[in-house]
């Protein structure tokens, strides 16, 4: 190995910065119950809060299925953006709804509050994956609010049934060690309050 001018290693091929970056902290299930009992929650409307939190995340519960009906568009800038349109799918009377295999709409019970020194991701509760269903999310950027919404696919060909109310995907919020002067403005922001 080299050292080069300006602390940078020089390594076949790759190159390496001898300072470390500030790192991104993955909060605890302590920190996470602190900032959901905070003067803004981190998270609201959650069914049964001690249940939904986990050690490193906090589990958001299904309020709605709809079913796509049209296709949808994405550009560069948005100019031509189209969100497809959707049916929502009725719970029968004990609450459960029968899915086929195909991609689905869900929106979640809870409305998250992401601080501008916070952002987050989410994953699926692994028994989705075990029934053959997997949720698809974007990153929750810092100084979002909203209900939001994500994809669920449902790849198992003989279907899956799902509860309304459902613990279906994990949200894990990660400390980014500074807070951002502006935080997320976007066409989704404030969604489905």
């Amino acid at each position: 190995m080299l050292t080069l001018a300006s602390g940078i290693y020089c390594m076949p091929n790759k190159y390496i910065r001898s300072e470390r970056p500030t790192t991104m902290t993955l909060l605890s299930r302590n920190e996470l119950k602190a900032l959901i009992n905070s003067e803004t929650p981190l998270v609201e409307n959650t069914i049964d809060t001690e249940t939904q939190l986990q050690p490193n995340s906090v589990e958001l519960t299904l309020k709605g299925i709809e079913m796509y009906d049209s296709a949808g568009a994405v550009d560069f800038d948005n100019s031509e953006r189209e969100t497809p349109s959707t049916e929502p799918i009725e719970f029968d009377d004990n609450g459960w709804a029968h899915l086929d295999q195909g991609v689905y709409k869900i929106t979640f019970n809870e409305i998250v509050n992401i601080p501008l020194d916070l952002a987050a991701i989410a994953r699926p509760r692994s028994t989705l994956l075990r029934c053959g269903a997997n949720i698809g999310t974007a990153v929750w950027d810092s100084g979002y609010r909203g209900r939001s919404e994500s994809m669920l696919v449902v790849h198992n060909p003989h279907g899956f049934r799902l509860k309304k109310d459902a613990r279906v995907m994990q949200l894990l919020f990660f400390d980014l060690h500074s807070e951002l002067t502006e935080g997320y403005c976007g066409k989704y922001q404030h969604e489905n309050l």
